[in-house]
């Protein structure tokens, strides 16, 4: 007998907006593995921004912030507006029996659709009996229109796999983005989901991957 062996394609919201835009800078990117130099000033921005992850992570688990604060008052400068213009962000029943509230921060999830693993990382995820929410820190100071936000794979994917894993209803999972520095005010972009947006979202996804095989 003859064996064959299936490679798993993981596949994060990233490459699928990379396959969307542009197929062959995808395939050169991921399918050949070849990477093109970064910018130094987008290196830059990427490194204050995994900063402030790392930083919005330790606050979560109750680890002290204190050193990271300390060392960079920019971001000392963000975390303190944060704290002001959304505190309920910073607020966690998670002993309240009531709500059963989980909340996690960098929580991962998969979703395989034949032979391609959906990745998806939420920089921090808030559910109860309810409802779930997914949150994610931006730190690039102008935000894209809503419009435009709304058809990055980003949304789209995060929201589908958490409908797709879980069994929550679509219309009772939102993803909120924060853009800690934009213009110097903290803002965010909330978008809601539905079962139509679901469907659609699905029929994308399938039609991309269909094109990959």
């Amino acid at each position: 007998m003859v064996q064959t062996s299936t490679f798993i394609f993981r596949l994060s919201q990233g490459h699928l907006n990379l396959l969307t835009v542009c197929p062959r800078k995808f395939q050169y990117s991921y399918l050949e593995q070849l990477n093109t130099p970064i910018d130094p000033q987008k290196e830059e921005y990427q490194i204050l921004g995994s900063r402030f992850h790392l930083l919005m992570q330790q606050r979560e688990m109750g680890l002290s912030i204190h050193n990271l604060l300390k060392a960079n008052p920019q971001l000392a400068n963000w975390m303190t507006d944060f704290t002001k213009i959304a505190p309920e962000i910073f607020t966690t029943d998670i002993n309240n029996h009531h709500h059963q509230t989980f909340r996690e921060s960098e929580h991962y999830r998969t979703l395989q659709i034949g032979d391609y693993l959906l990745t998806v990382i939420y920089d921090l995820l808030i559910t109860d009996q309810n409802q779930a929410q997914i949150l994610d820190w931006k730190t690039y100071p102008q935000p894209p229109k809503p419009e435009i936000l709304a058809q990055n794979w980003q949304t789209k994917l995060y929201m589908y796999i958490l409908a797709e894993t879980s069994n929550y209803l679509s219309e009772n999972i939102s993803m909120t983005y924060w853009f800690v520095q934009s213009k110097g005010q903290t803002k965010n972009i909330k978008f809601t989901y539905n079962a139509q947006q679901h469907q659609k979202t699905a029929q994308e996804l399938n039609q991309l991957l269909n094109n990959l095989t």
